[in-house]
């Protein structure tokens, strides 16, 4: 029945478009992965937006830059890199790449690519206070920034900086259809629904095993477990943790994710002001009993706010506690979390009977994150619950640590403003790329938990269902991998 869905497809497609053959067209119908994914597009794919990470998962877009297991930057469209002075990097373009609508990539034509992002509006979030000067060397890419930053390789493995072909870009639209470079051509987007993609027979690298790719948007979790249990999918990414014990334990991996539950203080004003109270909060606070009894043992206890998806933070110095908790004696504060992830709610349920049991009298306030977000950044609340993403667009974490716990942060939903804190994310943030970065990184990561302003609870995992049969699939805690050249199903 899919074999004959999909032909029908292509035919379709062929008629449309007047083309007697596509990339991969003769295979269509054999060797197909039906993949089902949680969110349909935000912005038509448009791959200046979220929607990259679609294009990148589905190997169909592409950039010069790659990030390895570690978080360090590999060849892509580039093959290597150089910085020629502080503000500037030199990237040398593969050559004998051609974009799916046959045009070669040139260093003009990624440069182009560069160049409409970084005068997007809005622009994607890897360049947010960030200025890219793109200019064009024989077959070097000179990308050159305001200020030193040692981070311009990492941001250009961000998917929203995928190079796309000349015809992708016309008037304020960007198309990503027959115009990446990827091991899959997408041929067809069917709005909200889904998309088609057909493998790349001129792919630069490895052919495809699968000979193409049906995607579905599927938003309900239990539809999209059920998918994977009838068989009506080969490959589904996030399966809720509730659906997890009606499927196979062999079709399920759990993947950790650069992402961490946990609990904002407000230190501006109310009772979180006061240390004494926010170390007694701490001290209540059991991450072990969420884990077992909410997320059912698939997630994990936090030991900071990053966790076993950047393996290195396991190497974190000692943190001894600064301050003695004081007694709460009926203290009132107001916690509050939404409703957009299932599992905020009961955590929030759960953390009310630690604080009570500590003394604290709770108010709980549960809201569509729509209609929190706002209340939250203006410290309307004592105490927030967030699933936080500590790894943004770059694979660096300082970001993320600026965003949120720095004086001008604009993610500040702790209030914090400590000039211990910006003096070591200031720091990490100039250190270069490795070791170094890395210890640097855990040094403002002990001193952002030092001040009490944030409670890491639990580090979260994805679960993925692969069909028995499936192969190849990337298990990526990034979530910018997923269908791989060797992916297939027998």
């Amino acid at each position: 029945m899919r074999s004959l869905l999909a032909a029908s497809v292509i035919l379709s497609l062929l008629a449309l478009t007047g083309c007697s053959a596509m990339p991969g067209a003769a295979d269509a119908g054999a060797g197909r992965i039906d993949l089902v994914m949680l969110q349909p597009p935000r912005s038509g794919l448009n791959p200046l937006s979220d929607d990259a990470f679609k294009l990148s998962r589905w190997s169909t877009a592409e950039t010069l830059v790659n990030l390895d297991a570690a978080g360090d930057p590999q060849p892509a469209l580039a093959t290597g890199w150089s910085q020629s002075d502080p503000l500037t990097w030199e990237f040398t373009i593969r050559r004998d790449v051609r974009f799916h609508d046959g045009t070669p990539l040139t260093a003009e034509r990624a440069a182009r690519s560069l160049r409409a992002a970084a005068a997007a509006a809005p622009k994607p979030r890897i360049l947010d206070g960030v200025e890219l000067t793109v200019t064009v060397k024989d077959d070097k890419v000179l990308v050159a920034t305001a200020t030193p930053d040692p981070l311009v390789p990492h941001r250009l493995s961000s998917p929203q900086l995928a190079i796309l072909a000349e015809k992708a870009y016309q008037g304020r639209t960007v198309n990503p259809v027959g115009t990446g470079t990827g091991a899959f051509v997408l041929t067809k987007v069917d709005g909200t629904s889904g998309a088609t993609l057909e493998r790349n027979e001129r792919y630069w690298g490895p052919k495809a095993k699968a000979a193409g790719i049906e995607v579905r948007f599927v938003p309900d979790g239990t539809a999209r477990a059920a998918a994977l249990r009838t068989g009506e999918a080969d490959i589904v990414e996030a399966i809720p943790v509730s659906q997890a014990a009606l499927l196979d334990s062999e079709t399920i991996t759990e993947v950790p994710m650069p992402r961490t539950n946990t609990l904002y203080l407000n230190t501006a004003k109310g009772a979180f002001k006061d240390p004494g109270l926010r170390a007694a909060a701490r001290a209540a606070i059991d991450g072990k009993a969420l884990v077992t009894g909410v997320y059912e043992g698939r997630a994990d206890v936090a030991a900071g706010l990053l966790g076993p998806a950047l393996p290195w933070s396991a190497r974190r110095p000692a943190r001894p506690a600064t301050v003695e908790p004081a007694p709460a004696n009926g203290t009132k504060i107001t916690l509050a979390t939404f409703t957009d992830r299932a599992e905020l709610p009961e955590v929030a349920a759960v953390l009310r009977q630690q604080l009570e049991q500590a003394g604290f009298e709770v108010e709980l306030v549960v809201r569509e994150y729509a209609h929190i977000e706002a209340d939250a950044l203006e410290g309307a609340f004592d105490a927030f619950i967030l699933s936080r993403a500590t790894v943004l667009d770059s694979g660096d974490p300082v970001a993320y640590m600026v965003s949120d716990f720095s004086c001008e942060g604009s993610f500040n939903i702790s209030q914090l403003c400590d000039e211990r804190v910006d003096a070591a994310l200031e720091e990490a943030a100039r250190t270069p790329a490795g070791e170094e970065r890395r210890r640097a990184i855990l040094e403002a990561e002990a001193t952002i938990l030092n001040t009490g302003a944030a409670i890491p609870m639990l580090h979260e995992r994805v679960l993925q269902g692969d069909a028995r049969g499936v192969t190849g699939s990337a298990k990526d805690p990034r979530e910018r991998i997923l269908i791989t050249t060797d992916t297939h199903a027998r």
